[in-house]
């Protein structure tokens, strides 16, 4: 069961269980989230991050896995996305070869984002990045 947090106008949150359908739910909310912002721009990649960064919670947690979107009022049309697990230990960035199906998911984030990181928090971490505006 997907839990909805909050949606208000500038901030939407929602809880995911640790089970392989919450990387489709995610990707569903994130996009129809940012289509009701008139974000649409952003839609395409900031659904990308979001199943890697789901994806790689759940190869790893039990609990349910935290996504938020939220719209910086100092910067119009940009997006901050947080997805937060139960886990403390960060992701690793690592170089992944060629045949390697795994390991790309934070040098995507780092690459596509335009800005990115880790905060530890308790017995969790939330790993976050910011999209600029289309154009």
């Amino acid at each position: 069961m997907v839990g909805l947090i909050d949606t208000e106008s500038t901030c939407a949150e929602w809880s995911f269980p640790a089970d392989p359908t919450a990387v489709r739910t995610a990707r569903l909310r994130v996009r129809q989230q940012l289509h009701d912002w008139g974000l649409e721009g952003l839609a395409d990649l900031a659904e990308l991050l979001v199943s890697e960064l789901v994806t790689n919670s759940l190869c790893y947690a039990s609990a349910p896995i935290g996504v938020r979107l939220m719209r910086p009022a100092t910067a119009p049309g940009a997006l901050l996305v947080e997805v937060s697990d139960p886990l403390p230990d960060p992701p690793c960035e690592r170089s992944a070869d060629p045949g390697d199906e795994h390991g790309r998911g934070i040098q995507l984030v780092a690459r596509a984002s335009r800005r990115w990181g880790i905060r530890q928090a308790g017995t969790g971490k939330t790993v976050w990045f910011e999209l600029a505006p289309p154009g």
